[in-house]
């Protein structure tokens, strides 16, 4: 039976909090808000946790998960070849609705589906997330909601979906945002902008003037 647990009280935010980080540990999933919309997550590390993200949303390898991180200094031990352009991006627009692709560390041990030894990696925007990610780590984070679906801007709408799948759900009231994270790929010399969300191109050239648009 999935637990759930009210963020905006203190106490079962504290409690919430500690349940959710025992079911990532144990390799179980789990519901959090962010910034944009709520996200369904586990270890990043546990292949069989992000196999069981993967068929909870009913998605296939060729779409592999997201992380969240905590902190940006988390991606020293993540990503290789960073350019400049893109800790300057970091800098500007984290924690917020960017997402960065780039080059995975290949000694890293984890299957997040077929990511061709990229990750596509962000820092939300949102206490409860952060304060998650840094208690257990780099967290593989999906929309929470089955493929094909809408993206739930509420937990209502993310148990409805995902029920007994998720061992833990923090709620924390409607999602500030429903516009998901613009993703630019910062694998090559240029960055590039694959997704247009909640920065637009014009913003984003703002701190990178080469910032290239994907046809």
């Amino acid at each position: 039976m999935a637990r759930r647990y009210d963020t905006n009280d203190a106490t079962d935010r504290t409690t919430g909090l500690r349940e959710a980080a025992s079911a990532v540990r144990r390799g179980e999933l789990v519901v959090l808000p962010t910034d944009t919309v709520y996200g369904i997550g586990a270890d990043a590390f546990t292949p069989e946790a992000c196999a069981d993200l993967l068929d909870a949303k009913g998605r296939g390898r060729n779409m592999p998960t997201p992380v969240l991180i905590g902190s940006p200094n988390t991606l020293h031990g993540l990503v290789t070849d960073f350019s400049e352009s893109a800790w300057e991006l970091v800098d500007a627009f984290w924690p917020g609705a960017l997402t960065l692709v780039a080059k995975q560390q290949p000694s890293l041990q984890w299957d997040l589906g077929d990511t061709r030894g990229t990750v596509a990696i962000r820092m939300p925007l949102h206490p409860v997330a952060i304060e998650l990610l840094t208690e257990v780590g780099p967290m593989a984070v999906s929309s929470a909601n089955l493929t094909g679906h809408p993206a739930p801007e509420d937990c209502d709408a993310a148990q409805e979906m995902l029920g007994d799948s998720v061992s833990v759900y923090l709620d924390g009231g409607p999602t500030p945002g429903i516009v998901p994270s613009s993703i630019v790929d910062v694998t090559g010399k240029v960055p590039v902008l694959l997704r247009a969300g909640a920065l637009t191109a014009e913003e984003l050239r703002k701190v990178v003037p080469d910032l290239e648009v994907a046809n």
